[in-house]
């Protein structure tokens, strides 16, 4: 059936308070609610710190120019994994009775090789050997947060044979991921770009993260709205779910999401604004994924059961009232289109 979902991070500074919005508009049949990030609380609460709390065997610490690999977990990387275990008590407190699907997310390898340094300094990327371990140990700490988070919620089963998503769906962001392989990613200078990583290698660590998603029985989905992100090679990496900003697709995007649509697979469409814009109305969103499904070849109703609804890209830029109109705006163009 046609859902409606957030992208991850939202306004504010309080996350029982944004996880209760998110409850209040997404915990229904057509909805799948997630546990929010918040930017606002600072760097070990946003999409790369919380990722970095996932990690098992891999120290890390903030450093002025950002994280940066260490030997052992310094006080930032402590406090991130903190936060997280505080952030995963108050999912477990306000989920009490809730026994639908739910969604969390975490940093994809390439955005963390990306955004991550090594101990001397430069990216991860740099280096073929760093970012192979940070990726596997990436995989692998997945693993464990999957059991946990499914633990807290009362360990939810897998996906149920109508194509409903999975009870635990793991949406892997990968903002840099075009960035990576097509060596738009700056060196520490500034004045140089790393050298592009190659499809088989891209698709090879990307992997096994999902693999482990997977494994763990949950369902892994990719979000990326960056233009020119090779869905195709995301497709072929393992995901089961695609969740894109139309507006940022080229051709070949289009034509990868509606194979994928075709095959079955989910595709959640971010058509509807992330940062404030009161003239969207739920029509208006409904006449836009029609227009586009038009534009495909695409029968609205057979696509329907596959199709997802969502915020263009993350919140934590909105006000907090159009945060949770945004929500409340998919999740009625979702009942609309299903």
């Amino acid at each position: 059936m046609t859902i409606a979902t957030g992208i991850g991070s939202m306004p504010g500074e309080d996350l029982a308070t944004c996880l209760q919005v998110v409850l209040d508009e997404l915990a229904h049949e057509r909805g799948l609610p997630y546990l929010p990030e918040l930017p606002a609380r600072g760097v070990t609460s946003g999409m790369i710190g919380r990722s970095l709390a996932l990690l098992d065997g891999i120290g890390v610490d903030l450093q002025p120019a950002g994280w940066r690999l260490t030997d052992s977990p310094g006080v930032d990387h402590r406090r991130a994994r903190s936060r997280l275990d505080q952030d995963l008590d108050v999912l477990e407190e306000h989920t009490q009775g809730y026994d639908g699907a739910f969604k969390v997310q975490v940093a994809g390898p390439w955005t963390l090789s990306a955004m991550v340094e090594k101990p001397r300094g430069d990216k991860v990327l740099s280096d073929h050997g760093a970012r192979r371990d940070l990726a596997q140990a990436l995989a692998e700490s997945a693993r464990v947060h999957v059991r946990d988070v499914r633990r807290r919620l009362g360990d939810r089963g897998h996906a149920a044979p109508d194509g409903t998503p999975a009870r635990l769906v793991v949406q892997v962001d990968e903002p840099a991921l075009a960035a990576v392989m097509g060596g738009g990613v700056p060196t520490a200078s500034g004045f140089g770009r790393h050298r592009t990583v190659h499809p088989p290698e891209a698709s090879e660590h990307l992997g096994w993260l999902l693999a482990a998603i997977a494994e763990e029985g949950a369902e892994p989905w990719v979000h990326a709205c960056a233009p020119e992100t090779p869905l195709e090679l995301v497709r072929g990496a393992g995901a089961r779910g695609l969740l894109v900003d139309v507006a940022t697709l080229d051709g070949a995007g289009h034509d990868t999401l509606g194979s994928a649509l075709e095959a079955g697979e989910r595709v959640v469409l971010g058509v509807v604004p992330a940062l404030d814009d009161e003239s969207v109305t739920d029509t208006a969103v409904v006449e836009r994924v029609l227009r586009w499904l038009d534009m495909l070849g695409l029968d609205p109703e057979e696509t329907a059961p596959a199709l997802g609804v969502s915020p263009a890209c993350g919140q934590a830029g909105s006000s907090a009232g159009w945060a949770r109109r945004a929500l409340r705006i998919s999740r009625s163009a979702a009942d609309n289109l299903g």
